[in-house]
């Protein structure tokens, strides 16, 4: 890859009524400028031009030009995007027209990684991209929205700011050593700062467990005996025929998973082979992995149709103890004796009356499900950590600066506090792509402590 080349892709997917071709680069201009019958390297930015595109003297279609100069661009260089019709033919067509005429094909990210080294955006909000692309429901659409924001970029500035003024003071106090007489800041100041860091730091990478859960979806566990309705459940909530439902005892012997989006949070519903003593070898295998199902849910419902036993209420508790545990009493619609009724929905905390078959109880049943998530509401300004890269960092940062604390609490040396600060300031930087060089620290210095007004008025060294 070159940053002198000027590149084109296609930016939408193909087979729509419309295709959008982008052009960036420094020949951009010029380029798409050759195959138009329109002025575009005289055209003012922000403005759009109606156009021919041609091979010469053949047409080959109609289009409309969007024209960006540097830096106001996605990109920060000069960009041309052609929006033409989705034909797949006049798309490779116009596309070809612009590799004889100067351009080349874009590798997969380079507009992004483009918009990263001309300062658009910073390392997370480039990720944030993807995130956003991939977003398949409103918590993870707001999530990527915030960080492509920049809301998760400023949490961190505000933390390299801080760092930054206690690196200065502590690189204050190094080069005045000399003057025992003179204290730049109290070490109780300083440790209360650092411990505030560190606190902001750690509800950051806390985050990041929530964070995965709304990316990744929430698990949700349907367990039971065989034959109590657990696949037709799960063709319920999916609305489709997603699980082989039959009278035959043990027809599912595997894990089958769906994801379903519920008040706008991705919930991920795992149906698990029917618990029961069996000879069978499979379908052994089956009920362990339900049991392993169990484990990696965060909720889990409980299948019924009959009472269960002592035995059974004692063993599925203990496997659900940490998790939300919800008991449905399915078959609702096949009681007899009158205690209920097809029109009715019965609740009682967590105990739930359904019939999968009908969907009798299966709102009540939804809205239970997003309230054992237990997920605070939250907005397109909070910040919640999705990306792994970032976790690490976060954690690194975190180990980094409990040194710092411990070394202020036992009045440790400037220059080894120092050194442990700087480490944590270059693994947050790694987070955005930005790094602290000795000129920033110095800059802090003068600008937010003036020294040489300090020591003027303070000292005669005349």
């Amino acid at each position: 890859m070159s940053n002198n080349d000027t590149i084109c892709a296609l930016a939408t997917a193909p087979g729509g009524a419309l295709g959008i071709i982008r052009v960036s680069g420094p020949n951009a201009l010029s380029i798409v400028g050759s195959v138009c019958r329109c002025s575009v390297e005289t055209a003012p930015p922000n403005t759009i031009r109606y156009t021919h595109i041609v091979d010469g003297s053949e047409l080959i279609d109609e289009a409309v030009v969007s024209i960006f100069r540097a830096p106001h661009s996605y990109t920060g260089e000069d960009s041309v995007e052609i929006s033409c019709h989705g034909s797949r033919y006049i798309l490779n067509r116009v596309l070809a027209l612009l590799v004889e005429n100067g351009c080349r094909m874009a590798q997969p990210g380079e507009y992004t990684m483009r918009a990263y080294l001309n300062g658009k955006l910073d390392l997370s909000q480039a990720e944030a991209v993807a995130d956003l692309i991939a977003s398949t429901n409103q918590a993870t659409h707001r999530m990527a929205m915030s960080q492509l924001r920049g809301h998760f970029s400023s949490e961190l500035k505000t933390l390299r700011d801080q760092l930054l003024q206690l690196t200065s003071l502590l690189e204050l106090e190094l080069d005045f050593s000399d003057h025992e007489e003179l204290e730049f800041a109290d070490r109780d100041e300083l440790q209360q700062l650092a411990q505030h860091i560190d606190l902001r730091i750690q509800q950051l990478a806390k985050s990041f467990e929530r964070g995965q859960a709304l990316k990744a979806g929430i698990p949700v566990a349907i367990i039971g005996k065989t034959n109590v309705g657990k696949s037709t459940l799960l063709n319920q909530l999916v609305g489709d025929d997603r699980a082989i439902v039959s009278d035959i005892h043990g027809t599912t012997r595997d894990t089958i998973e769906e994801a379903i989006d519920i008040n706008g949070i991705q919930f991920r519903f795992i149906d698990t082979a029917g618990i029961r003593n069996t000879t069978d070898t499979i379908e052994q295998i089956g009920i362990a992995r339900t049991y392993a199902a169990i484990e990696k849910a965060s909720i889990v419902l409980w299948l019924t149709d009959k009472p269960p036993s002592p035995s059974e209420v004692s063993d599925i508790t203990q496997r659900c103890k940490d998790k939300s545990l919800i008991i449905l009493h399915n078959k609702i619609d096949l009681e007899r004796d009158g205690s209920l009724h097809a029109s009715e929905e019965v609740t009682s905390d967590m105990h739930l009356y359904i019939s999968a078959k009908t969907g009798l109880g299966i709102p009540a049943l939804r809205q239970a499900i997003y309230t054992a998530a237990n997920i605070p509401s939250f907005t397109e300004n909070d910040v919640i950590v999705t990306n792994a890269r970032h976790y690490d960092s976060l954690i690194r940062a975190h180990e980094s600066i409990l040194p710092v604390i411990e070394g202020l609490q036992n009045n440790l040396s400037s220059d080894l506090l120092s050194e442990d600060l700087r480490q944590t300031l270059s693994i947050l930087s790694e987070i955005t792509g930005g790094q602290i060089t000795p000129q920033e620290t110095l800059n802090n210095i003068f600008q937010h402590f003036c020294v040489g007004k300090f020591l003027i008025f303070n000292f005669d060294i005349c």
